[in-house]
């Protein structure tokens, strides 16, 4: 342990020595990566001289034991002490362990946020739309900031499919489980019997991607404008606004109309491009590596039906790690760190499992 301290003081010191260099502070993005793993390894060294002080603690105890002090009070107190240190003990080594395990290197980025309809028709369509409400109440909790990069509205409130980008603090760190199928049961408002409907959406979690890391040539791409379309009225644009690019290589299309200006539509376009190419260059990299990827909590399958939101028992069940809350309304209400916070503490746990 004292090996482990002298060696963490040793890198916060040498990271603290870049962080007050001038030169540094030039360059925002490594300025912020160093920032980050100072912050991460002070957490890591206050938890390290913590455990020093349990450890040393537990010994004085048990020292005190050893010596047969004749004050029995005195010695209940020191086994009192030492079962309460010991269980102390434990929880810092796995919190120690936790802060060990190799970092998604997406955690600290933006977050496209992708929902589409699948069945259920417009049924489907309106739970885009309720999702799409519940993540926007839940970024504005976190303080981060949701700008739509591209929808496709419907005449009836909902959306065939909406795309959005989440800005702020760690925001793919608690949003990556939520990739899958979200099946909706509930009675639709046009249904005169009463009968409970079931539906699915599809809701893709892509980390945002910097130009720097995707080199795309502009001869793979090609641009197509076209007039927008929407429910009518005002929405509907006059001019050919609308843009269409087709990645050649791997035949990824991205469609933009949101914005009245062609480049602002193009600009956003590219953008969500460039996070699917890096989504489908990562999924094809975790495939060849990781034979189990599909059984973890994280695996980004969006095939999987991940969760079930059953309107009239206000009951949403979490199907990969056995969660059930009645709480539906407060769920879609954006209150969803009951929801995320166990399935970050269970992927946790299965990969502490793996390393011990």
């Amino acid at each position: 342990m004292i090996d482990r301290l002298t060696d963490l003081n040793e890198k916060i010191s040498h990271l603290e020595g870049r962080l007050s260099d001038p030169s540094l502070t030039g360059d925002q993005k490594e300025f912020q990566k160093v920032a980050q793993e100072h912050s991460h390894l002070s957490k890591l060294q206050k938890l390290y001289n913590e455990l020093d002080g349990v450890v040393s603690d537990i010994k004085g105890n048990r020292d005190l034991l050893h010596e047969g002090d004749d004050d029995e009070e005195l010695l209940d107190l020191a086994r009192e002490e030492i079962e309460e240190l010991l269980v102390r003990e434990q929880q810092l080594e796995k919190d120690i362990m936790l802060l060990l395990l190799p970092k998604d290197p997406n955690d600290e980025r933006n977050t496209f946020l992708e929902i589409r309809a699948g069945t259920g028709g417009d049924e489907a369509a309106l739970f885009v739309a309720d999702l799409f409400r519940m993540y926007s109440r839940y970024a504005e909790s976190q303080g981060w900031k949701v700008e739509v990069m591209t929808s496709s509205p419907l005449g009836i409130g909902g959306f065939k499919e909406i795309v959005a980008l989440i800005s702020g603090t760690a925001v793919f760190s608690r949003l990556k489980y939520e990739s899958g199928v979200h099946r909706v049961q509930r009675v639709p408002a046009t249904e005169t019997q009463g009968r409970i409907h079931t539906s699915a959406v599809t809701v893709a979690i892509l980390p945002e991607a910097d130009e720097v890391e995707l080199n795309i040539a502009n001869h793979e791409l090609k641009f197509d404008v076209y007039r927008a379309s929407g429910p009518g009225g005002q929405s509907v644009n006059t001019t050919d606004s609308a843009v269409r690019i087709t990645h050649l290589p791997t035949g990824l299309v991205v469609t933009c109309q949101d914005e009245k200006s062609q480049h602002k539509n193009k600009a956003k376009a590219l953008t969500v491009l460039r996070a699917r190419l890096l989504d489908k260059l990562e999924q094809e990299h975790h495939d060849r590596i990781s034979l189990d990827r599909k059984s973890q909590v994280g695996s980004g399958d969006r095939s999987e039906r991940i969760r079930t939101y059953n309107f009239p028992q206000g009951r949403m069940t979490d199907h990969r790690i056995n969660l059930t809350l009645y709480k539906l309304d407060a769920i879609m209400a954006g209150k969803l760190d009951e929801v995320l916070t166990p399935l970050i503490v269970h992927d946790q746990e299965e990969k502490f499992k793996k390393i011990q």
